[in-house]
């Protein structure tokens, strides 16, 4: 009878197949047939400057403490304009000279009246101390009885009567030289000139053109727009949950949508006192934010957009990473031996840039700042994304 296989050694022979065909299947699987690693940007656990800060919940907006709409006084045909859009003026500079021919001989007229009215007024007093002097002389002759008390009142009322003319005289006088200067005024609003040193943002005319003041109570198209570049601040719209931690003098930092790769320093200088409830679901305080120095608002734009961050505690010397590194504020991807890693962490003190790291890391360690790809997840093997230029990574 011959001999049977053993049913167990045939069991087992064909386990260690299977063993074998899978294990081949897995190292396979991780060697030849195994995805290419992912390209992912690091960044290096270190210690820095954390700062804790609050910011606006709308877009802020670049102002200036001085800016003029100005309108004419007076009503006219343009016949120079002086400086255009752009233009950098100093204060009591001419923007813009209205026709002045009328106003011109209005004023050569006024002239004319003073000097009459001075020669009058000098003739009548003239004419008044020669009555006083009569009078004088004939007081004394009335008091030896040589000239009669008729005479005395005649010439009594005679000076009365200059008098009273030269008085009228002097009125006369300073009438026409009040209308003077009312001339004179008159013709000085044909040049409507800068208020303060600025800039030109906006000429509402062009020559030819019959520009008006504007009605009582009524706002017309001012003519000129000039705006102060030298007085700019950030008006900046901050949660109602923030006013309790807001404070004057505070400092802060300034972005400006024109120029986002910079950051400006600046300070609190207003704090609104009261909520602006318009909107009741986003109610928000006005927080007014100067920059420090003022110097670093030179060029930039009244009206654009911008935001702050205002400081609130610092801490120099902490464990810190990019705040965009972070998942869901509370973990982080660690590159570690070539594969990523999903790690818990606790955090501190947090701003746009960096976040304070209490636990969880350890400073050098290597953590993934390009979250923007859905094929980067725990787990999964990894390189670090080089920089074509230099070759290294970034």
């Amino acid at each position: 009878m011959p001999n049977l296989p053993n049913p167990s050694a045939v069991w087992l022979r064909r386990l260690a197949i299977t063993l074998a065909i899978v294990a081949l299947f897995i190292v396979l699987r991780l060697t030849t047939f195994a995805p290419d690693p992912i390209s992912v940007r690091v960044v290096k656990v270190e210690r820095g400057l954390v700062e804790s800060t609050v910011t606006n919940s709308k877009a802020g907006t670049l102002k200036s403490r001085l800016r003029s709409r100005i309108s004419p006084e007076i009503g006219g045909r343009v016949v120079e304009i002086l400086h255009r859009e752009g233009s950098l003026v100093n204060q009591g500079e001419v923007l813009i000279r209205l026709e002045s021919t009328k106003l011109a001989a209005q004023l050569e007229l006024a002239k004319s009246t003073v000097e009459l009215s001075d020669a009058k007024h000098h003739e009548a007093c003239l004419t008044r101390d020669h009555a006083l002097r009569e009078l004088k002389r004939s007081r004394k002759l009335a008091q030896e009885n040589i000239l009669s008390e008729d005479v005395l009142d005649r010439l009594q009322v005679s000076y009365e009567s200059s008098e009273a003319l030269c008085l009228a005289a002097g009125a006369e006088q300073r009438k026409a030289r009040a209308t003077q200067q009312s001339a004179e005024s008159d013709l000085a609003k044909v040049e409507i000139r800068a208020p303060f040193t600025g800039v030109v943002a906006e000429v509402a005319t062009e020559l030819g053109e019959w520009v008006t003041p504007s009605p009582p109570l009524l706002v017309s198209p001012p003519v000129v727009d000039l705006i102060d570049t030298r007085s700019l601040y950030v008006s900046a719209p901050m949660d109602e949950v923030d006013s309790g931690r807001i404070r004057l003098e505070q400092p802060a930092k300034i972005t400006i949508d024109s120029r986002r790769d910079e950051t400006f320093s600046g300070v609190v200088v207003r704090i609104a006192p009261y909520v602006l409830d318009a909107e009741a679901q986003n109610r928000t305080v006005e927080v007014e934010i100067e920059f420090d120095p003022p110097e670093q608002s030179l060029g930039m734009l009244p009206g654009t957009s911008a935001d702050a961050e205002l400081i609130l505690e610092t801490r120099p010397d902490s464990l810190r990473i990019p705040t965009s590194a972070l998942i869901e504020g509370k973990r982080v991807l660690v590159f570690n031996d070539g594969r990523l890693e999903d790690r818990a962490i606790e955090t501190g003190l947090r701003n746009w840039d960096f976040t304070e790291i209490r636990k969880g890391l350890a400073e050098g360690e290597l953590i993934v700042s390009s979250l923007d790809r859905k094929e980067v997840k725990a787990n999964v093997r990894a390189e670090i994304e080089t920089d074509e230029r230099t070759g290294r990574a970034p």
